[in-house]
């Protein structure tokens, strides 16, 4: 006979009333994606590094984390200088802010310059090595496996480079074209063959490659992913805007006004409205990566314009 004591199953077991646990962020009991922007001082110089963009005492969860699934990070690295890679992650996109290298991942090697995206699964490390002073841009879903307790099991892409004047040149092809002007917006995103039916960089993440026209709007518009924009290029009155709600003329109500500069990211939380400007004379170049690929084979991305 086994005189073993069992494990009581019904201690960790809870029960609440519908009202009280329905909305846990508006029960406190969970906190709202904050705002929050990262200067590109973070990167200007020093030795080789990742720089994570961390909110995880905000979000209450464990870091590093920028978002509840997403971690976003600056790269330096410095010429000779090697920096591996290791995340507990399946998707990570890359976007070369300056410099070039090889970059190692298994049996996958090349070159990257500036201006490159690369994405990247999480299965095996990675190696970067700079022949120049280099600056990344980089995102990963860490957080999000962190959150469910697992390990990749096995990789759904391969290493994948999206070269500097391919992306330049599909990116102007759509800002030439006579209809641009009725889009809403001037842009290109990045797929991958594996994922035929979201469209998106990776199964997690979605990445887009945009300009804001010189004297342009993009109006108010709304997603349930998190959306972590860099910055390429701005000329001083580009900005936008982001806040809750909209008012009875499609226009966001008290809205917090983040004004770009080149090299800065920032945090537009999940399900805000928000509306990019650009008040110049010139055109503005932002790189927006959400987690839109897993949000989108969820079919819970309910993106939105207003």
């Amino acid at each position: 006979m086994n005189s073993a004591v069992k494990p009581d199953a019904t201690l960790d077991a809870e029960y609440f009333e519908y009202s009280k646990a329905a909305n846990p962020i508006s029960a406190k009991l969970i906190s709202r994606v904050p705002y929050h922007s990262f200067p590109a001082a973070l990167y200007a110089d020093g030795p080789s590094r990742v720089v994570p963009l961390d909110l995880s005492e905000a979000l209450g969860c464990q870091g590093p984390a920028t978002g509840p699934g997403l971690c976003a990070n600056f790269i330096r690295l410095n010429a000779g200088d090697s920096l591996r890679l290791a995340p507990t992650a399946t998707s990570q996109v890359l976007y070369v802010i300056a410099g070039d290298g090889q970059l190692q991942q298994g049996d996958s090697q090349f070159a990257w310059n500036s201006g490159c995206f690369i994405a990247l699964p999480g299965l095996q490390p990675t190696v970067l090595t700079a022949r120049a002073d280099s600056r990344f841009y980089y995102v990963h879903d860490e957080p999000l496996l962190r959150y469910l307790g697992v390990r990749p099991a096995e990789d759904r892409f391969t290493a994948t480079l999206y070269p500097a004047e391919v992306a330049n040149a599909k990116l102007r092809e759509a800002a030439d074209d006579p209809r641009a002007q009725d889009r809403s917006r001037i842009s290109i995103l990045l797929g991958n063959r594996h994922f035929p039916q979201t469209r998106t960089v990776t199964h997690v993440l979605w990445a887009m490659y945009g300009i804001l026209p010189a004297g342009s709007v993009q109006k108010p518009h709304r997603h349930q992913s998190i959306a972590l924009d860099f910055i390429i290029d701005a000329p001083e009155g580009c900005y936008t805007l982001v806040g809750t709600e909209l008012d009875d003329d499609g226009q966001i109500r008290n809205p917090t006004r983040v004004d770009w500069t080149p090299g800065l990211a920032f945090v537009t939380p999940p399900g805000y409205w928000h509306a990019h400007y650009n008040e110049s004379g010139r055109e503005a170049y932002l790189i927006p990566i959400q987690d839109a690929g897993l949000q989108t084979h969820l079919r819970a991305l309910d993106i939105r314009f207003s």
